[in-house]
Protein backbone atom coordinates (compact mmCIF):
# COMPACT_ATOMS: atom_id res chain seq x y z
CA UNK A 1 0.00 0.00 0.00
CA UNK A 2 1.20 3.90 -0.35
CA UNK A 3 1.26 6.54 2.02
CA UNK A 4 -0.26 9.47 1.11
CA UNK A 5 3.07 10.56 -0.58
CA UNK A 6 3.14 7.58 -3.33
CA UNK A 7 5.58 5.79 -0.58
CA UNK A 8 5.09 2.29 0.36
CA UNK A 9 4.21 2.73 4.29
CA UNK A 10 6.63 -0.16 5.46
CA UNK A 11 9.78 -0.77 3.37
CA UNK A 12 12.47 -3.92 4.53
CA UNK A 13 15.58 -3.95 3.68
CA UNK A 14 18.64 -6.83 3.92
CA UNK A 15 21.98 -4.67 3.65
CA UNK A 16 24.59 -6.64 1.65
CA UNK A 17 27.78 -6.05 0.27
CA UNK A 18 29.97 -4.41 2.63
CA UNK A 19 32.66 -6.93 2.84
CA UNK A 20 32.74 -7.10 -1.43
CA UNK A 21 33.15 -3.11 -1.02
CA UNK A 22 35.89 -2.75 1.20
CA UNK A 23 37.55 -6.19 -0.50
CA UNK A 24 37.00 -3.64 -4.17
CA UNK A 25 39.33 -1.48 -2.35
CA UNK A 26 41.65 -3.51 -0.75
CA UNK A 27 40.31 -2.83 2.45
CA UNK A 28 39.65 -5.14 5.10
CA UNK A 29 36.05 -6.54 5.88
CA UNK A 30 35.65 -4.48 8.81
CA UNK A 31 35.91 -1.28 7.00
CA UNK A 32 33.18 -2.07 4.65
CA UNK A 33 30.62 -2.50 8.01
CA UNK A 34 31.87 0.74 9.35
CA UNK A 35 30.93 2.36 6.04
CA UNK A 36 27.62 0.88 6.19
CA UNK A 37 26.86 2.59 8.74
CA UNK A 38 26.59 5.57 7.10
CA UNK A 39 24.20 4.02 4.39
CA UNK A 40 21.95 3.05 7.36
CA UNK A 41 21.70 7.27 8.63
CA UNK A 42 21.33 7.84 5.17
CA UNK A 43 18.15 5.64 4.36
CA UNK A 44 17.04 6.08 7.76
CA UNK A 45 16.74 10.38 7.15
CA UNK A 46 15.65 9.45 3.27
CA UNK A 47 12.72 7.55 4.92
CA UNK A 48 11.71 9.64 7.51
CA UNK A 49 11.43 12.80 4.96
CA UNK A 50 9.67 10.24 2.45
CA UNK A 51 6.75 9.42 4.42
CA UNK A 52 7.46 5.62 5.04
CA UNK A 53 6.08 5.20 8.33
CA UNK A 54 8.13 1.66 9.35
CA UNK A 55 11.43 0.39 8.21
CA UNK A 56 13.17 -2.52 8.88
CA UNK A 57 16.95 -3.33 8.49
CA UNK A 58 18.30 -6.85 8.13
CA UNK A 59 21.64 -6.01 10.46
CA UNK A 60 22.62 -9.21 11.47
CA UNK A 61 20.92 -12.62 10.69
CA UNK A 62 20.90 -15.88 13.14
CA UNK A 63 23.20 -17.36 10.81
CA UNK A 64 25.96 -14.99 11.00
CA UNK A 65 27.56 -16.39 14.02
CA UNK A 66 29.18 -18.73 11.38
CA UNK A 67 31.28 -15.79 10.31
CA UNK A 68 34.79 -15.17 11.44
CA UNK A 69 35.34 -14.69 15.13
CA UNK A 70 36.56 -11.65 14.58
CA UNK A 71 34.45 -9.99 12.26
CA UNK A 72 31.28 -11.07 14.46
CA UNK A 73 33.06 -9.18 16.92
CA UNK A 74 33.50 -6.29 15.04
CA UNK A 75 29.80 -6.56 13.84
CA UNK A 76 28.58 -6.74 17.52
CA UNK A 77 31.24 -3.70 18.83
CA UNK A 78 29.96 -1.22 15.78
CA UNK A 79 26.50 -2.30 16.75
CA UNK A 80 26.93 -1.14 20.31
CA UNK A 81 28.71 2.08 19.37
CA UNK A 82 25.65 2.97 16.90
CA UNK A 83 23.21 2.83 19.07
CA UNK A 84 25.33 4.83 21.92
CA UNK A 85 26.05 7.66 18.90
CA UNK A 86 22.83 7.85 16.74
CA UNK A 87 20.03 7.12 19.91
CA UNK A 88 19.98 11.15 20.51
CA UNK A 89 19.98 12.17 17.33
CA UNK A 90 17.01 9.47 16.66
CA UNK A 91 15.30 10.32 19.32
CA UNK A 92 15.46 14.22 18.30
CA UNK A 93 14.37 13.41 15.19
CA UNK A 94 10.70 11.21 16.86
CA UNK A 95 12.16 7.74 15.12
CA UNK A 96 11.09 5.18 17.56
CA UNK A 97 13.73 2.35 17.67
CA UNK A 98 12.65 -1.40 18.17
CA UNK A 99 14.59 -4.28 18.18
CA UNK A 100 13.62 -7.84 17.26
CA UNK A 101 15.06 -11.39 17.22
CA UNK A 102 17.13 -13.69 20.30
CA UNK A 103 18.90 -10.84 22.22
CA UNK A 104 20.34 -14.06 24.90
CA UNK A 105 23.33 -14.25 22.49
CA UNK A 106 24.14 -10.88 23.15
CA UNK A 107 27.03 -9.40 25.30
CA UNK A 108 24.88 -7.99 28.55
CA UNK A 109 26.03 -4.33 27.43
CA UNK A 110 24.40 -4.51 24.02
CA UNK A 111 21.22 -5.99 25.97
CA UNK A 112 21.26 -3.33 28.09
CA UNK A 113 22.26 -0.81 25.24
CA UNK A 114 19.31 -1.97 23.06
CA UNK A 115 16.54 -1.61 26.15
CA UNK A 116 17.68 1.73 26.97
CA UNK A 117 17.91 3.21 23.49
CA UNK A 118 13.79 1.46 23.28
CA UNK A 119 12.94 3.01 26.10
CA UNK A 120 14.30 6.01 25.04
CA UNK A 121 12.70 6.45 21.65
CA UNK A 122 9.10 4.32 22.84
CA UNK A 123 6.94 7.78 22.67
CA UNK A 124 8.75 8.90 19.25
CA UNK A 125 5.48 8.82 16.34
CA UNK A 126 7.54 9.21 13.58
CA UNK A 127 9.48 6.44 11.59
CA UNK A 128 9.34 3.52 13.26
CA UNK A 129 12.87 2.01 12.32
CA UNK A 130 13.23 -1.70 12.97
CA UNK A 131 16.33 -3.73 13.42
CA UNK A 132 16.91 -7.12 13.43
CA UNK A 133 19.54 -8.97 14.89
CA UNK A 134 20.58 -12.54 15.65
CA UNK A 135 16.91 -12.72 13.69
CA UNK A 136 15.78 -15.44 11.27
CA UNK A 137 12.61 -15.74 9.76
CA UNK A 138 12.48 -19.43 10.77
CA UNK A 139 12.94 -18.75 14.18
CA UNK A 140 10.27 -15.95 14.27
CA UNK A 141 7.79 -18.40 13.18
CA UNK A 142 8.62 -20.90 15.52
CA UNK A 143 8.74 -18.68 18.46
CA UNK A 144 5.21 -17.93 17.41
CA UNK A 145 4.06 -21.13 17.76
CA UNK A 146 5.53 -22.53 20.78
CA UNK A 147 3.83 -18.82 22.19
CA UNK A 148 0.43 -20.59 20.75
CA UNK A 149 1.33 -23.84 22.21
CA UNK A 150 1.72 -22.30 25.50
CA UNK A 151 -1.50 -21.04 25.64
CA UNK A 152 -3.32 -23.60 24.85
CA UNK A 153 -1.16 -26.38 27.17
CA UNK A 154 -2.23 -23.21 29.99
CA UNK A 155 -6.29 -23.85 28.54
CA UNK A 156 -6.31 -19.89 27.44
CA UNK A 157 -6.64 -21.09 24.06
CA UNK A 158 -8.61 -23.38 22.12
CA UNK A 159 -6.44 -25.35 19.39
CA UNK A 160 -9.17 -24.71 16.77
CA UNK A 161 -8.98 -20.95 17.66
CA UNK A 162 -5.02 -20.73 15.67
CA UNK A 163 -5.73 -19.06 12.48
CA UNK A 164 -3.32 -17.11 10.16
CA UNK A 165 -4.20 -14.17 12.29
CA UNK A 166 -3.30 -15.81 15.71
CA UNK A 167 -0.28 -16.77 14.37
CA UNK A 168 0.90 -13.13 13.35
CA UNK A 169 0.18 -11.84 16.45
CA UNK A 170 2.82 -14.04 17.95
CA UNK A 171 5.36 -12.96 15.43
CA UNK A 172 7.79 -10.11 15.72
CA UNK A 173 6.35 -7.43 13.44
CA UNK A 174 2.65 -8.71 14.44
CA UNK A 175 1.54 -5.21 15.60
CA UNK A 176 3.05 -3.77 12.40
CA UNK A 177 1.93 -3.64 8.74
CA UNK A 178 3.53 -6.15 6.35
CA UNK A 179 6.62 -5.18 4.34
CA UNK A 180 4.75 -3.78 1.12
CA UNK A 181 8.62 -2.96 -0.59
CA UNK A 182 11.68 -5.52 0.23
CA UNK A 183 15.34 -4.30 -0.97
CA UNK A 184 18.71 -6.41 -0.98
CA UNK A 185 21.38 -4.52 -2.33
CA UNK A 186 24.92 -6.48 -3.32
CA UNK A 187 23.27 -8.41 -6.28
CA UNK A 188 22.06 -11.60 -5.02
CA UNK A 189 18.41 -12.63 -5.38
CA UNK A 190 17.29 -14.33 -2.34
CA UNK A 191 15.72 -13.63 0.70
CA UNK A 192 17.73 -15.37 3.21
CA UNK A 193 15.64 -15.86 6.39
CA UNK A 194 14.61 -12.77 6.25
CA UNK A 195 11.02 -12.08 7.50
CA UNK A 196 9.45 -15.48 5.95
CA UNK A 197 5.91 -14.60 7.20
CA UNK A 198 6.14 -10.98 5.85
CA UNK A 199 7.35 -11.25 3.19
CA UNK A 200 4.39 -13.30 1.33
CA UNK A 201 3.10 -10.52 -0.96
CA UNK A 202 5.68 -7.76 -0.32
CA UNK A 203 7.27 -6.70 -3.61
CA UNK A 204 10.93 -7.39 -4.49
CA UNK A 205 13.21 -4.98 -5.36
CA UNK A 206 17.03 -6.41 -6.34
CA UNK A 207 19.83 -3.67 -6.77
CA UNK A 208 23.81 -4.50 -7.76
CA UNK A 209 24.32 -1.56 -5.18
CA UNK A 210 26.42 -2.52 -2.56
CA UNK A 211 25.89 -1.50 0.74
CA UNK A 212 27.61 1.17 1.39
CA UNK A 213 26.62 3.18 -1.53
CA UNK A 214 23.17 3.11 -1.43
CA UNK A 215 22.22 6.50 -1.20
CA UNK A 216 18.86 8.18 -1.63
CA UNK A 217 18.76 8.41 -5.35
CA UNK A 218 19.07 4.42 -4.66
CA UNK A 219 16.33 4.46 -2.42
CA UNK A 220 14.28 6.14 -5.10
CA UNK A 221 14.81 4.03 -7.62
CA UNK A 222 13.56 1.43 -5.87
CA UNK A 223 10.51 3.84 -5.04
CA UNK A 224 9.55 4.35 -8.79
CA UNK A 225 9.85 0.27 -9.69
CA UNK A 226 7.59 -0.09 -6.66
CA UNK A 227 4.88 2.58 -7.74
CA UNK A 228 4.71 0.76 -11.20
CA UNK A 229 3.99 -2.78 -9.91
CA UNK A 230 0.55 -3.81 -9.62
CA UNK A 231 -0.19 -5.62 -6.39
CA UNK A 232 -3.03 -8.53 -6.83
CA UNK A 233 -3.07 -9.96 -3.58
CA UNK A 234 -4.33 -12.92 -5.56
CA UNK A 235 -6.99 -11.23 -7.58
CA UNK A 236 -6.62 -10.67 -10.90
CA UNK A 237 -5.32 -7.51 -13.09
CA UNK A 238 -9.11 -6.55 -14.21
CA UNK A 239 -10.46 -6.94 -10.68
CA UNK A 240 -7.73 -4.79 -9.02
CA UNK A 241 -8.75 -1.82 -11.29
CA UNK A 242 -12.11 -2.44 -11.04
CA UNK A 243 -11.95 -1.92 -6.96
CA UNK A 244 -9.32 1.24 -7.82
CA UNK A 245 -11.36 2.95 -9.59
CA UNK A 246 -14.95 2.57 -7.57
Amino acid sequence: MLTPGGVPRHVAIIMDGNGRWAQQRHMPRYAGHRAGVGAVRRTVEACGRKGVQVLTLFAFSSENWRRPRKEVGTLMDLFLNALGSEAEKLHRNNVRLEVIGDRTAFADALQARITEVETLTAGNTGLHLVIAANYGGRWDITQAARRLGEKVAAGVLAPDAIDEKALQGELCLGRLPEPDLFIRTGGEERISNFLLWQLAYTELYFTEVLWPDFDEAELDAALAAYRCRQRRFGCTGEQVERLRNA
